[in-house]
C-alpha cells in the first residue's frame, strides 16, 4: 500500500485503515520516513481509541486471579487473604461478596487497587 495521507481518524473505517497501515509499517527502520509515519499514526490511533473504545475497570475477581497467578501464590497464601479456604471458593463462585477485611488484605498483599476491589462483581453468563 502506498503511503497514506495522514489525516484525523473520524470513524471505524478510518480506524481500521490506520491499524492496517500501522501493521505494514511496524518494522520500519528508526529515523526513516516510514518510522515517522508509524509514530504519527500510532498517536492518532491511541487518541481515537481513548475517545471511542473506553476500557472499563477490570472485574475484581479477574484482577485478583491475575495477581495470584502473576505472584505465584500457593493455595495456603490465597486462603490467608480470604480468611479460610472455603471462603476462597465461596467468593470465586459468587456465593459470597468480598468483605472489607478481605479487600484490605488483598489490597495490601496483591496491590490490587481498592477502587477495583469495591466494584460490583460481574455476573457470569450461564448456559441453559
Amino acid at each position: 500500500m502506498d503511503r497514506l495521507a495522514i489525516k484525523a481518524i473520524h470513524n471505524e473505517e478510518d480506524h481500521i485503515a490506520a491499524l492496517s497501515r500501522i501493521d505494514e509499517l511496524w518494522n520500519s527502520k528508526a529515523g526513516s520516513p516510514d518510522a515517522d509515519e508509524l509514530e504519527v499514526l500510532s498517536i492518532l490511533v491511541d487518541d481515537y481509541e481513548d475517545k471511542h473504545h473506553e476500557i472499563g475497570p477490570p472485574d475484581p475477581l479477574e484482577a485478583i486471579k491475575y495477581r495470584i497467578e502473576q505472584m505465584g501464590l500457593s493455595s495456603a497464601e490465597v486462603a490467608e487473604l480470604f480468611g479460610a479456604r472455603s471462603r476462597v471458593s465461596e467468593v470465586f463462585s459468587g456465593r459470597r461478596a468480598l468483605s472489607i477485611e478481605m479487600i484490605r488484605a488483598i489490597h495490601a498483599k496483591l496491590k490490587v487497587p481498592a477502587d477495583i476491589l469495591i466494584q460490583p462483581i460481574q455476573e457470569k453468563a450461564t448456559s441453559r
